[in-house]
């Protein structure tokens, strides 16, 4: 199924990738808040010549994978970031990004590998981590410009523990990621900006006028 929305017909072209992870609604309402031009499909041709691609996740890591799989979700991701066309995943959306998760058991689920790192279990006394939390953006942020103090709505359980890549090289050389982190319980990777790829570990488009501000951000990179 394919709905679209293009309130002034001037706007950035995004599509939110409908592959039957949840509630996408509110990531459309906000992108739509924020000017962007909206569809909301698994469409090949629509995914790839949208603007921006935001891929969400909500639930379990190996739910979300095969769901994705199913609709074709990683040669469309690849494809795009072959070509520098940029990509937001949001939650579960940020974690297939990396080269897989322990969740829902401690036994390794694949993902897309386009980061290294395994995502793992919160080390916290209180999990899921669900509310409001501050996030520590680098300097250089473009994400987080104008909001590198304010809190973002967080619900997960899982999360990268730590961030470790190397030098980068072939189509990211010379765009040495940004890496910001938040605390819920010790230390863990909140967004990484790297070159055309961006990822949220929080919602943006429940985090009230904070996260409207970074999809207004994301949308000025395209």
């Amino acid at each position: 199924m394919t709905t679209s929305s293009r309130p002034d017909g001037n706007g950035p072209s995004v599509v939110v990738l409908d592959y039957g992870s949840g509630n996408v609604r509110s990531a459309v309402r906000a992108l739509e808040h924020v000017g962007a031009s909206v569809t909301l499909t698994a469409d090949p041709d629509a995914v790839l010549s949208a603007d921006g691609l935001l891929v969400p996740g909500v639930g379990n890591f190996h739910s979300c994978m095969r769901q994705l799989t199913a609709a074709k979700g990683p040669v469309l991701i690849g494809r795009r970031l072959a070509g520098g066309r940029p990509v937001l995943g949001i939650c579960v959306g940020m974690q297939i990004l990396f080269d897989g998760s322990e969740e829902p058991a401690a036994v390794r689920e694949d993902g897309l590998g386009e980061w290294p790192g395994v995502v793992s279990r919160l080390e916290a006394d209180v999990v899921p981590h669900m509310g409001w939390s501050a996030v520590a953006a680098p300097e250089g942020s473009r994400l987080f410009a104008g909001i590198e103090h304010e809190r973002f709505y967080f619900v997960h359980s899982y999360a990268l523990p730590e961030w470790v890549m190397p030098e980068p090289t072939g189509s990211f050389a010379g765009q040495a990621p940004v890496v910001t982190t938040a605390v819920h319980g010790h230390r863990f990777v909140a967004a990484v900006e790297n070159g055309p790829l961006t990822a949220t570990q929080f919602h943006p488009e429940k985090s009230g006028e904070a996260g409207l501000t970074l999809l207004r951000n994301w949308l000025s990179t395209l």
